[in-house]
């Protein structure tokens, strides 16, 4: 493929329609995609977690692999952490050595769905006691972050119920609620904390936090501190995700993502893979949003149950690396005009326009100006760090995790 001159081919397109494309790569330079340590172990599904010959067996191999990925793609710089799947004894020692291998300690996910304890919920447990229990390892994780230096106590919950009348809805919100502000104290100043949520699974009846209303209304009433994490594959079938990124934004209450891709529920696969084009909205909306999307968290989660963990995890970040470059090539002025004279498919036409936009010269040129090779899924397939690995490694039973929510 001719790199070079089809990406002056296409500069010269952009540049015609008022785009500046030096502004469009310094953009694309700066992207952050943090890397979940869970996906470089062996995870999987409910039903059968396949392990993988090479898969990383504790959090010095994940920082590993995650140097890795950045190393390819430049844009991979930190890894968000699962408590306590990948719990040390020295957090100076793993922050030098993420330090070592060009990458920093990202999120804290605080693990209350595994233990027996937690059956009926953990914050929201019926039992004092449990409930406790839970909120000390919320605190436990807030002192992890002053440790870390990491900015983001990322929060999913479990939580929830299989049966009416199985529990007083109501009071499980004041449960959650009453634990959440106490943990909140404990936050480390200048960080934030991440409310996600779910539909549904593994409660079938009800769960605490179903819906982005829910964590948004529960930021709300904690503080500034508290935003709302929107995982792409928590949500009913036909739900309009740039919708809820739009709102959120305008209401300073979009925290981060966590991008996966699903077909039918939580599928957690690769981001872009099912639906490229929702991936596109949401990011336009965020690239309209310019400085209300400025401290937005894009983070991984997923679950590689078939796929190689490496590869999988390379292409989710050139996707949503993709996905931004087609966001930041619209015309948006063109955009806007049309919209302000209800040129319904006109204006349709120019996101259309930029999605179907082969942007792979311009990434190209890209990682080349950051001295990255052009086509980082070409040179992690020309290289031999998997083999190398898996040699080394072999096949672990566990990795340190399951299903990551």
């Amino acid at each position: 493929m001719d790199y070079q001159g089809d990406y002056q081919r296409l500069a010269e397109r952009l540049t015609a329609k008022g785009i500046n494309i030096e502004d469009v790569k310094a953009k694309l330079k700066q992207q952050h995609i943090e890397t979940p340590s869970w996906g470089y172990g062996n995870s999987g599904t409910r039903f059968k977690v396949f392990p993988w010959r090479g898969a990383a067996r504790n959090i010095y191999e994940k920082l590993d692999d995650a140097a890795y990925i950045h190393k390819l793609t430049g844009i991979a710089p930190s890894v968000a952490i699962h408590i306590p799947w990948d719990k040390v004894d020295d957090w100076n020692a793993l922050n030098d050595y993420a330090k070592s291998k060009g990458v920093i300690i990202g999120a804290v996910n605080p693990n209350l769905f595994q233990d027996e304890q937690y059956k009926l919920g953990s914050i929201t447990h019926p039992s004092h006691s449990v409930r406790e229990e839970a909120i000390a390892h919320l605190v436990e994780c807030c002192e992890i972050m002053n440790k870390t230096g990491s900015t983001l106590l990322s929060l999913w919950f479990a939580d929830g119920t299989n049966y009416a009348g199985q529990d007083h809805i109501r009071e499980r919100k004041h449960r959650m609620e009453e634990a959440l502000a106490e943990t909140y104290k404990h936050l480390p100043a200048g960080s934030r904390m991440l409310l996600e949520y779910k539909f549904f699974e593994p409660a079938f009846y009800h769960t605490d936090f179903a819906d982005w209303g829910m964590s948004y209304a529960t930021a709300l009433k904690l503080g500034e501190q508290a935003q709302v994490l929107v995982d792409t594959g928590h949500h009913a079938q036909g739900t309009n995700i740039a919708h809820i990124v739009a709102f959120l934004l305008d209401e300073k209450r979009l925290g981060g993502f966590h991008f996966n891709a699903r077909k039918y529920a939580d599928d957690d696969l690769i981001v872009g893979t099912v639906n490229p084009f929702e991936l596109f909205e949401i990011y336009t909306e965020l690239v309209l949003a310019d400085d209300l999307a400025k401290d937005v968290a894009y983070m991984i989660d997923q679950s590689h149950n078939i796929e190689p963990k490496l590869e999988a995890m390379l292409l989710s970040v050139l996707n949503c690396q993709t996905a931004y470059a087609r966001a930041l090539i619209v015309d948006y002025a063109k955009l806007h005009e049309r919209q302000q004279t209800g040129d319904v498919l006109g204006a349709h036409s120019i996101l259309t326009d930029a999605f179907d936009t082969d942007v792979r010269p311009l990434l190209a040129q890209v990682r080349t100006e950051m001295d990255l090779h052009p086509d980082p899924l070409a040179a992690y397939r020309a290289d031999d760090y998997a083999q190398r690995v898996a040699d080394e490694r072999g096949v672990a039973e566990t990795g340190g995790g399951g299903y990551p929510g």
